[in-house]
Formats: C-alpha cells, structure tokens, sequence
C-alpha cells in the first residue's frame, strides 16, 4: 500500500534530548538557588535531580505525563519548604523553557520542509516538548502526546490516537523514531510500517521483530519514500 501518513518521534530523532535536558535542569537549579536557598543548601544539582527520579519512580501510573508529574513533585517541594505564591507554577516556566530550546537536526528541518506537499505529518512523543512552541508546529498536521492520549509507547492508545488523527489506516502509515521498544516495536504492533533512526549504529535487540529499515538519520528517509512509492 502507498505510504499517506509519516509520523515522528520527537526527542533524539529530531533533535539530540540530552544535553536539552541537562540545561534545563541546570537552569532550573539556578532559580532554585535564587528563590529557596534552603532547598539549595539541601540540594546541590545532582541530588536534587535524584530526588526528583527517585519521586517519579514512585508513581508509575503517571509516566504518560512529565508535566503533571513535575508539578506534583514541586508542589511537595514547596509544602516541605512552605514556599509561598506561585512558586510550582514558576518553577515549571522555568524548566518548561529551557526544555524547548532545542536545536532541531539540520538534516530534519531539510526532511520536514519537504513532506507536507505530499503526506500527512505527525508527531507522536512520550515527552512534553511543544513543536509549536520550539517553532516547527507549522511542519505537522497533528501532534499525540501521551498525556493527551492517556498512555506511552509503546501502548496501543497513543497509536490509536494517531492513526484516528491521521485518517488513514495504519498499513498507510510509517513511524519513524529512535527507540526500538517504544517506537519500533510501539508502531509494528498498530501495523504500521516502521524506521528505526540509529545514529551510532547499534545492533539490533537480539529476538526482537526487526524495523522495515534503518537509517542513521531522519535525512535519509527521503531516498527511502522514493523507494516505496
């Protein structure tokens, strides 16, 4: 069947996540330091980012969702320190900015330009970076995150979420991302086509149903929807 539909994971497939992440919890920290020193003298940056693992880990159930997450634990934060006003609020501008200063790969920018004539787009992550907000959302007609569809990939429902927003059945449909589990394994199991991005060129988990291709980067799907058409 002809591909109608591309989504995309968002965070190390459009762009590299880590040193996003990084930044802003450094930021974050440096408003801590100027708003609750105490918490500061508590905490240094490593240990309140442990803390706050640790926090997200006692609560499974809520992994779809980092924003409501995130605000839960500075809510605690802030009854255990009794900070007063809008502190959660702020606290989550400021980790929340940071965290969409992303840098998009040049050879992503190049890919999405060059899509919308042709296919419908979407955006389909697990993490809550906003592609309007960054200044891409003009690349994608629809974005699923899992807090909106209630689950993570690899569950079901954020597929379904998306091929409902797609309008077109899931044989029509590729998902491209970086994690074989989540993505890879995530989207086969909706039927849909799947690309595995493996920039380092990792081998594949052993016994695992393999992508329909690999590339290195998301630039190279444009040769590989040639092919299939």
């Amino acid at each position: 069947m002809p591909i109608r539909c591309i989504t995309f994971d968002l965070d190390d497939t459009l762009w590299d996540c880590e040193p996003v992440i990084v930044a802003a919890e450094a930021r974050f920290f440096e408003w801590v330091q100027r708003t609750c020193p105490a918490l500061a003298r508590q905490y240094d940056l490593d240990a309140l980012i442990r803390h706050r693992v640790a926090y997200f880990d006692r609560f499974p159930e809520m992994q779809h969702d980092f924003t409501r997450l995130r605000k839960q634990w500075l809510a605690e934060l802030s009854a255990a320190h009794a900070l007063a006003g809008d502190w959660v609020e702020e606290g989550f501008k400021v980790f929340w900015l940071a965290r969409n200063e992303v840098e998009l790969y040049r050879e992503a920018i190049d890919l999405l330009e060059g899509l919308r004539e042709r296919y419908r787009v979407g955006a389909i992550t697990n993490g809550n970076a906003d592609v309007h907000h960054i200044g891409v959302g003009h690349y994608f007609d629809f974005v699923i995150t899992a807090a909106q569809a209630g689950s993570a990939k690899p569950s079901p429902g954020i597929f379904r979420h998306a091929l409902s927003a797609a309008g077109v059945p899931a044989g029509e449909c590729v998902h491209v991302g970086d994690n074989p589990y989540a993505d890879v394994q995530g989207a086969r199991a909706q039927g849909m086509r799947t690309v595995w991005v493996n920039p380092t060129g990792a081998a594949w988990p052993a016994g695992d149903p393999r992508p329909d291709a690999t590339v290195r980067h998301v630039g190279e799907i444009a040769e590989l929807l040639v092919r299939w058409a």
